[in-house]
């Protein structure tokens, strides 16, 4: 009897202390340095919603979402935050890259100026100096937007610059307007002078295209369906926390990098961002289900106006798949 209870004692003691299943380790991107668009994955992280679905996640800032599109391309990054159309491009040109699921499904492209400059329409762009940088993503849709407002190239100046000379140019008066995402270059320009801009956005005047979204290597997808359902799953419930509670999505940027930027601008700037997520077509939907007619428009107009291969208009759906993405209320 003693032996038995012997046996048995050691055999609890055994079950006590044997490990979990070890989570999956998995490396997420980022497309450039913090900003309150990441709030999300950080607030993902820190509620242990990646860990319930077993993944151990690390998040790495990224510098563009061309630099990360190639880490996920060489399997460097497991997954990619990037600017779906500048995966597009790399992907036309042989890159093994897909989108599992687009999370901007709005464009955040605008013109911006300080508020106190009365800058709020296309028209009062007349005259004015804007700063650019070239070959972005925002100056390649530029020419379009002018095309839909009825303005031309004559009707304004530009100074060119990389994208802190872009910022510094507003800050220091030297340009009225620049070409910015609204939940980013504004949040710079407020950090750097306590003032607010107002964003002229491009998706108010008919410029209708997807932005940024969660990328994979497609080999990776295919050997981890899996896990890449988990990571799906878990960043779509990161979202939806995120959204709930913007200040503390905010807050979790900051407990992870303490210099990640001011808990105002954060918060300002991921709360920009939420509109971003749906459209007409899927406000009753979950975050990441992108319709094709979106992603359809996005490529003819990529293929028009931003460079983009005119073989992807063939088939648009070879970039993007929902296959992944949870099913509503699951």
């Amino acid at each position: 009897m003693k032996r038995w209870i012997g046996a048995a004692s050691l055999a609890l003691m055994a079950f006590a202390v044997s490990p979990a299943q070890a989570a999956d380790k998995v490396v997420l991107m980022l497309n450039w340095y913090v900003y309150g668009e990441h709030a999300p994955f950080y607030y993902g992280k820190a509620k242990g919603i990646y860990a319930a679905e077993g993944i151990d996640l690390e998040i790495q800032e990224g510098r563009g979402s061309a630099a990360t599109t190639q880490a996920v391309a060489a399997k460097t990054a497991d997954f990619g935050y990037v600017d779906v159309p500048t995966m597009m491009r790399a992907a036309i040109k042989g890159a093994p890259v897909v989108a599992t699921g687009v999370l901007l499904q709005t464009s955040p492209m605008s013109a911006m100026g300080f508020v106190d400059k009365n800058i709020k329409k296309p028209e009062d762009i007349k005259g004015k100096t804007v700063a650019i940088t070239p070959a972005d993503s925002m100056t390649q849709i530029w020419p379009l937007f002018l095309k839909k407002t009825g303005l031309k190239e004559s009707d304004f100046q530009t100074v060119a610059g990389d994208g802190q000379t872009k910022l510094n140019a507003v800050i220091n008066g030297q340009a009225d307007l620049l070409l910015g995402y609204v939940m980013d270059q504004s949040m710079k320009i407020k950090d750097a002078t306590g003032k607010d801009v107002y964003p002229i956005k491009f998706a108010d005047y008919g410029i209708n295209m997807v932005s940024s979204g969660i990328i994979a290597n497609a080999d990776y997808v295919k050997a981890n369906a899996d896990l890449v359902r988990r990571f799906m799953s878990a960043t779509t419930k990161a979202v939806e926390a995120a959204e709930k509670e913007p200040k503390a999505a905010a807050q979790a940027i900051l407990d992870a990098n303490p210099k990640g930027g001011k808990i105002d601008t954060l918060t300002q700037g991921f709360e920009l961002t939420i509109p971003l997520y749906r459209t007409a077509e899927t406000k009753a939907k979950r975050p990441f289900q992108v319709t094709d007619q979106n992603m359809t428009e996005t490529v003819n107009l990529l293929v028009e106006y931003g460079g983009l291969d005119a073989k992807a208009k063939d088939n648009p759906k070879a970039f993007y798949t929902n296959d992944y993405l949870p099913k509503s209320g699951s």
